[in-house]
């Protein structure tokens, strides 16, 4: 292990999410907490989202036990998923959030390795147990055969987001919360991005969207669509809550630079209509999909702005088909499907 150097210094990069997979890391829901009262629903469409995936990668999926592994093969088989293309692991979790626990894979600019980044996890500020899901980049890590690297402070694959050359996004509100590296400043938090995620340029929103418990992710406001072009989630009702932080974002997006000097091309996204759930609003999002090899998957919301949604990022992403799956019981977990999911890059 060369850990006396840090991966950029390597040549390891963090690469955007839209570069060839040869995989994507899920962790299967069986936490009844995140999800109460209602976790069996949301099986039929997580099941729909690991069918959509197989249609152009590998689905590693980390299982509590045997008996896990035989239910969620029973219910893949039924609706006609490859098993072929379903690998499971019995990597024990607390949660189901493998974009947050997941390690994160880099690639060599050589071409030639890659290499895995075992942030520190403490579930969102140490909200809710986390010693299980802590553990996961470490066993991803030892099944790929990866070098490790580890920097030693808290970090979460939602609270960021590339474009592949040098560019980072993220926000104020999740990274320097108290609650995750409380004795380190912005300035020492964006030298560990830049040295672990081997990248030049950072750029510092602000504040997340209203239900959002992680403290305000990237991945539910502001992504990358290409190297040079951001999509970001607009609420145009002055009286909701959300108006005012995202229109400041915007702000700062307009004003931004990428790695070259360039200015951003922005893209702007509606948010969905309000979703509430036993008086508790969710942080319902379109800006919460996940770019597969073969398909962009998108939270849907069973409301008047879903195609309107579906149609923006279609003209974002021509080279795959945009597909929109019913995420109103998913997000009762208070996350969608790029939370769920922790991408694999390919040599």
């Amino acid at each position: 292990m060369n850990n006396m150097k840090t991966p950029k210094e390597l040549g390891f990069y963090f690469p955007a999410e839209w570069v060839k997979h040869a995989s994507t890391w899920l962790s299967y829901p069986h936490n009844e907490n995140s999800w109460p009262d209602k976790i069996e629903t949301i099986f039929p469409y997580y099941n729909q989202f690991i069918k959509e995936l197989t249609q152009g990668e590998i689905v590693n999926i980390n299982i509590l036990d045997s008996a896990m592994k035989e239910r969620v093969e029973v219910e893949l088989k039924e609706i006609g998923v490859d098993m072929s293309k379903i690998v499971f692991h019995n990597f024990k979790t607390n949660d189901a959030w493998c974009r947050d626990h997941g390690g994160a894979i880099l690639l060599n600019k050589d071409g030639k390795k890659r290499a895995l980044v075992d942030w520190d996890y403490n579930a969102w500020g140490g909200k809710y147990p986390s010693e299980l899901d802590d553990k996961i980049p470490s066993q991803m890590a030892e099944y790929l055969g990866l070098e490790v690297f580890r920097p030693n402070i808290v970090m979460e694959g939602g609270s960021v987001d590339f474009n592949g050359k040098g560019t980072l996004l993220t926000t104020k509100a999740c990274l320097l919360n108290e609650n995750r590296n409380p004795s380190l400043n912005q300035n020492q938090i964006e030298e560990k991005l830049i040295n672990y995620y081997g990248v030049d340029n950072v750029i510092w929103l602000e504040d997340g969207i209203e239900g959002d418990d992680t403290d305000g992710h990237v991945d539910d406001i502001t992504r990358f669509v290409n190297e040079d072009t951001v999509i970001t989630v607009v609420e145009e009702n002055k009286n909701d809550y959300n108006h005012a932080p995202l229109k400041e974002n915007l702000n700062i997006l307009s004003k931004a630079r990428l790695e070259n000097g360039k200015q951003l091309n922005i893209v702007e996204l509606i948010m969905p209509e309000t979703v509430i759930w036993e008086d508790q609003r969710l942080p319902a999002s379109y800006a919460n999909f996940y770019i597969s090899n073969e398909t962009v998957i998108v939270p849907v919301y069973n409301c008047k702005n879903d195609n309107k949604a579906i149609y923006t990022l279609e003209e974002c992403f021509k080279d795959r088909k945009v597909i929109g799956i019913n995420s109103l019981d998913i997000i009762w977990g208070l996350g969608s499907f790029h939370c769920l999911s922790q991408q694999e890059p390919q040599l």
